[in-house]
């Protein structure tokens, strides 16, 4: 177990942790929380070894063995695939054996480094780690392309692929998630939830703790508090605890009174059923949450629009995609016909590439409809908040400047002040006190950078939200502050986020963003999950198969009907597996009947070195080498057939 006795740690002059006592037994998956800058990451840097304790004693078992997600961004032309599977430590440290014992020419140790490389997996290591790389997001024609060739974000994801196959005792996952969208944080769900490992994670994503940790771990005024359960547990609990304190309790009083009355002025607005019930669902646990507002470093509301046309906007029978310098089109979009409405909630749903944040881009006016449509209402007025801030933000300019600027380009259009004073009054509501409005913007966290944004779409007092991914970088107390916001917002909400707490308490309905077309998602977030869970097991099986001919996801002509017709295309991707299944068959069968015997024989060639390190007469010791060179033989000519049926399926497929 790793054990925490009366540990101080520091951060130069800063006191991080003070005498802290904390156990994590094996096996546990605990959810390190507290505010930024508490000190998560620095605990981190005390599990990995990268800090000491400054007092106290801290141990860990030393036998254990620990994978971390690496924060340096991979510079290789390394296959994506070879990458993962380099990142097995124990199948590197058996390959290195056996070349070794190859060059010595020593023929018990080769026989030994055959049988570890059995025992690390070597047989299916490919497969394994392209699993990963398909789990988190990649095309199956994507496996061998260079890591090099991939963004930044998608390189992050094969650093986290490469954490993940590593054999570990102890994995430690500082915001896993932040570069996943939501398909691919499902699969990271389903895989974490079967890790039999000690787990530590810092995560903002409250849905995610639930569902991967049973035990938390709270920093706080540089203590350590253990909590069993997960974040909704450590809630409620934390919540208790905070009732039999008199200032806490008071500063929750009055949160618990705001969200009380937004809940009665709701109620007594509410047309539509369906969105009213979906408001309830999300006020139940309003309550529970105000002990975390009270420790949130501000709040804040979206001010009533000026005016709410209906409908918002319209879309008629509109491609979107983007068009080159030599002004060559790319359709991402086909044939989309969809209405906004005043007041709907809309989550958009899909998986990544699909043309979300096109979607998004298009009807915030960033980028141009290719063909058909886009009709706006009548005092149609955007916030419009993009996945990368600095798309939006200027990095050598401060908040003050940002907001003057803003203030000269909507003139007249704004019923705001923009007097100076007035405007460093604002951003002082949104925690921009003292000198801060005059730093820059490039030396902000991202978090900062967040908030700012967010300041300039309230400031605009916007009809129509348009919020792709953004809670990235916030807090999980900042966050539950952004869902009360909208919850409250009287205007249009649309949203992409891969955070199911804010689509859940915000959204009413989803958009489906998939194979060319947009249209109504019909189910709710634990329908998608499911759907995401079985497209993530298509993907492995298609993984497996190597290279299938597969049928495109896109159609790019557009009166090909069948080509978006979902159950044409599942029944044909079906027929192809079957074939391919049906040719593959007898190669299978005998591949079993091979790695069977190998198996078979690992066992006998254990016994027999077992037996060859006791004392034994001469002639035994003749006969039990003759029968270890005997299996040493037989696995040889084994694993050349292996290769050539693999090789074999390889070419069939």
């Amino acid at each position: 177990m790793i054990l925490f006795k009366n540990v101080t740690l520091r951060r130069s002059t800063k006191v991080l942790l003070n005498g802290v006592h904390a156990t994590i037994n094996p096996g546990e998956h605990v959810g390190l929380v507290g505010r930024n800058g508490a000190g998560k990451s620095s605990l981190f840097a005390l599990l990995n070894g990268s800090l000491h304790e400054d007092g106290g004693d801290f141990s860990i078992p030393p036998h254990w063995r620990m994978a971390q997600v690496a924060q340096n961004m991979p510079e290789t032309e390394e296959s994506a695939t070879a990458f993962v599977v380099a990142g097995d430590t124990r199948l590197a440290e058996a390959q290195s054996k056996l070349a070794e014992a190859e060059i010595s020419g020593d023929g018990m140790a080769i026989a030994h480094a055959y049988t570890d490389l059995h025992d690390a997996g070597a047989h299916d290591a490919v497969s394994r780690a392209q699993a990963l790389i398909l789990g988190l997001g990649f095309k199956v024609s994507e496996l061998n392309h260079p890591v090099n060739s991939f963004s930044g974000g998608w390189r992050m994801r094969l650093q986290l692929a490469r954490a993940l196959m590593c054999p570990s005792d102890l994995l430690l996952l500082d915001e896993p998630t932040n570069h996943l969208d939501l398909d691919a944080l499902v699969w990271l769900e389903a895989w974490l939830k079967r890790y039999e490992g000690t787990m530590i994670v810092i995560s903002h994503d409250r849905e995610f703790l639930d569902a991967v940790t049973n035990v938390t771990l709270h920093i706080d005024s540089a203590q350590l508090t253990r909590y069993g359960g997960n974040y909704s547990k450590f809630e409620e609990l934390r919540a208790q605890q905070l009732e039999l304190q008199q200032a806490s309790y008071s500063r929750q009083q009055e949160k618990i009174a705001h969200l009380q009355k937004f809940i009665t002025r709701f109620k007594a607005k509410a047309t539509k059923a369906k969105q009213a019930q979906s408001r309830v669902k999300a006020l139940e646990r309003m309550e529970k949450i105000a002990p975390v507002l009270a420790e949130a470093d501000f709040t804040f509301e979206f001010k009533e629009p000026l005016n709410l046309p209906n409908p918002m906007l319209a879309i008629t029978d509109a491609s979107f995609g983007y068009r080159t310098e030599d002004e060559l089109a790319t359709t991402i979009l086909h044939h989309v016909n969809r209405s906004v409405l005043a007041g709907q909630r809309i989550g958009i749903l899909g998986a990544n590439g699909q043309g979300k944040s096109t979607l998004v881009k298009t009807i915030a006016r960033t980028m141009r409809p290719l063909t058909g449509t886009v009709t706006e209402g009548k005092g149609l007025s955007i916030g419009y908040f993009a996945q990368q801030e600095l798309d939006v933000l200027r990095s050598h300019e401060n908040p003050l400047e940002h907001m003057i600027r803003l203030a000269k380009e909507l003139g007249a259009q704004s019923q705001e002040s923009s007097r100076e004073q007035d405007l460093r009054n604002f951003l002082g509501t949104f925690n921009f006190t003292g000198d801060m409005v005059k730093q820059s913007v490039g030396s902000m966290s991202g978090g900062e950078k967040a908030r700012l944004v967010l300041a300039m779409i309230v400031w605009q007092r916007p009809n129509l939200l348009l919020l792709d991914e953004p809670t990235n970088h916030l807090d999980l107390a900042t966050r539950e502050a952004l869902s009360i916001a909208l919850n409250e917002f009287e205007g249009t909400v649309m949203l992409v986020s891969h955070d199911r707490a804010l689509l859940r308490s915000v959204c009413d309905e989803f958009w489906m963003v998939g194979r060319g077309a947009v249209g109504p998602f019909d189910g709710d977030l634990d329908d998608y999950q499911r759907y995401l869970l079985d497209e993530a097991k298509r993907q492995r099986e298609l993984a497996k198969q190597e290279h299938i001919p597969t049928i495109a996801t896109t159609n790019t002509d557009p009166d090909n009907k069948k080509a978006t017709d979902p159950r044409e295309q599942r029944k044909q991707e079906a027929q192809a597996r079957q074939q391919l299944a049906q040719k593959l068959r007898p190669f299978k069968r005998e591949l079993e009947q091979v790695e069977q015997r190998m198996a078979a024989l690992g066992t006998e060639r254990t016994a027999l070195e077992a037996r060859l390190s006791q004392p034994l007469a001469p002639t035994d010791i003749a006969e039990a080498g003759r029968c270890l060179k005997n299996c040493n033989d037989e696995i040889e000519r084994l694993e050349e057939r292996w290769l050539e049926l693999s090789e074999q399926m390889e070419a069939q497929a």
